[in-house]
């Protein structure tokens, strides 16, 4: 199953992380995403949704 939000497309992206030494080691930042019981459609249906669209009201969680 892919790390990304279905409603906003958010996925992984890659960086570098640096050590006080200044050591330079690749490094993936995760989206923060969680399953939640949503209505689409009419209907109600697990999807992995991004704590930003959750807190925005993008997504209308069921009840």
């Amino acid at each position: 199953m892919a790390k990304k939000c279905e409603v906003c497309g958010k996925a992984p992206v890659v960086g570098r992380q640096h050590s006080h030494a200044n050591n330079v080691s690749p490094r993936r930042f995760e989206p923060n995403l969680q399953v939640v019981r949503a209505m689409i459609n009419g209907g109600i249906k697990r999807i992995r949704v991004c704590t930003r669209c959750l807190r925005s009201n993008k997504v209308v969680k069921a009840a």
